[in-house]
């Protein structure tokens, strides 16, 4: 393996993001698949851009077109999605961006792997703790359905466990909660946290 030195850039990402007039951070949704995450990211990216914020949505499926095309399921393969995917996030946020990824990411260690790539506060757990009965009946891609009937192994919630998060700095139950209700949570959660600030719109 050849011989890497680091490159120190010129700008820091605080002078990036103080261009911005934000913090970076990273907001992970994480949960079973149906439980609302792109949905709850989208509306949420689609809030702060109208507030003038910079952002960008990383989600599961769209990752997983290009950059991960080359990964399965397995939980190998689910371990270096999510590296790669934290690795991008801190790429963004090196560039002052706020960054929402939407990803099922089952295990804790692969969590905690992303959390420990940023400085502290700046990552932001959300999961999305509707429940699985919920997220089944909804369904909306089909895949539970063809995983009951065996069509697809290693399906997060039936045949693969799903860790649930210990301590996030979010819960959303989209069963329970609107899309409004959702977004106006996060949105106080940044404002409270001073991710965020009022600014004219």
């Amino acid at each position: 393996m050849m011989d890497l030195t680091w490159h120190q850039h010129s700008l820091s990402r605080a002078e990036r993001a103080e261009l911005k007039h934000q913090h970076p951070c990273l907001l992970w949704f994480t949960g079973l698949s149906g439980s609302g995450k792109s949905t709850i990211a989208n509306a949420l990216d689609v809030a702060l851009h109208q507030r003038g914020y910079h952002t960008f949505l990383l989600d599961g499926d769209n990752v997983r077109h290009g950059l991960n095309r080359d990964l399965g399921f397995s939980d190998e393969d689910r371990v270096e999605n999510i590296r790669r995917v934290g690795e991008v996030s801190k790429l963004f946020t090196d560039a002052g961006l706020i960054v929402l990824s939407a990803f099922i990411s089952p295990f804790e260690s692969d969590r905690r792997m992303v959390r420990n790539l940023f400085p502290a506060g700046e990552f932001v757990e959300v999961f999305m703790s509707t429940p699985l009965e919920v997220c089944e009946s909804r369904d909306p891609k089909g895949l539970y359905q063809k995983a009951r009937a065996g069509e697809i192994a290693d399906f997060t919630g039936i045949h693969s466990p799903y860790e649930t998060p210990e301590h996030p700095e979010l819960s959303l139950d989209t069963s329970r909660l609107s899309v409004d209700e959702c977004v106006a949570q996060l949105v106080g959660y940044l404002q409270t946290r001073r991710l965020i600030l009022e600014r004219s719109q």
